[in-house]
């Protein structure tokens, strides 16, 4: 079956370190007309639910624990009967929404999933958070660059933030230094928050300035 990335932005809130702030998050699915993985599970059930329609959801993917990405895995996750994946590095941040509910797996790096013909690689980028990941969708067409989904890492423009509890400056730049920017340029980021941009124009940005 044809590979499929569905797209909506939800509208909620992020809280930490006791400040709450307005965001718009991306929620990406990625699949075939049959099966799909959810990447992140951010305000708003209803919209994530339409995104999957009738297909089977294999499983909620997440980038990291803050709660505008992972505070509604539970839900989904019931819904859908779909085992909800998270890095262990993230669990104390998962503990401050979550409590002693546990999620169901744990991700590491180098970590691959099969879905629609394609690989899905897990990388590990800590820095915005300990327990951070990108996911890497393989192209099997000659021609055709990978895709990765960033989660809070890599946006356009540059590192995700680092100005809060469990996060480090000198890590994410560490982690897009060593693990990102060694993807091809035409790789495509989608990001967590924002629009798309490629691994080629943030190396192209970092230059002279971090890199």
């Amino acid at each position: 079956m044809n590979l499929r990335i569905d797209h909506a932005v939800t509208e909620g809130t992020f809280t930490l370190d006791g400040e709450t702030f307005d965001v718009a998050n991306n929620v990406w699915v990625v699949g075939n007309d049959e099966d799909c993985v959810v990447i992140d599970a951010p305000h708003d059930i209803d919209t994530i639910e339409k995104l999957v329609g009738e297909r089977t959801l294999l499983a909620i993917l997440l980038t990291h624990a803050h709660d505008d990405h992972a505070r509604f895995a539970p839900e989904l996750a019931e819904r859908f009967d779909a085992p909800m994946l998270l890095h262990p590095g993230d669990k104390k941040l998962w503990a401050l929404t979550h409590g002693d509910l546990e999620w169901d797996a744990d991700l590491e790096d180098g970590d691959a999933f099969s879905i629609a013909d394609h690989e899905l690689n897990v990388i590990h980028t800590p820095g915005h958070s300990p327990g951070s990941v990108c996911y890497l969708l393989r192209s099997t067409t000659e021609g055709e660059p990978d895709q990765l989904f960033s989660g809070d890492t890599l946006f356009e423009g540059g590192p995700g933030a680092t100005g809060r509890s469990y996060s480090d400056r000198g890590q994410i730049e560490d982690s897009i230094r060593e693990k990102l920017f060694s993807l091809d340029d035409a790789t495509i980021v989608h990001t967590g928050h924002g629009p798309d941009t490629t691994i080629g124009a943030e190396r192209e940005r970092a230059k002279g300035d971090w890199l």
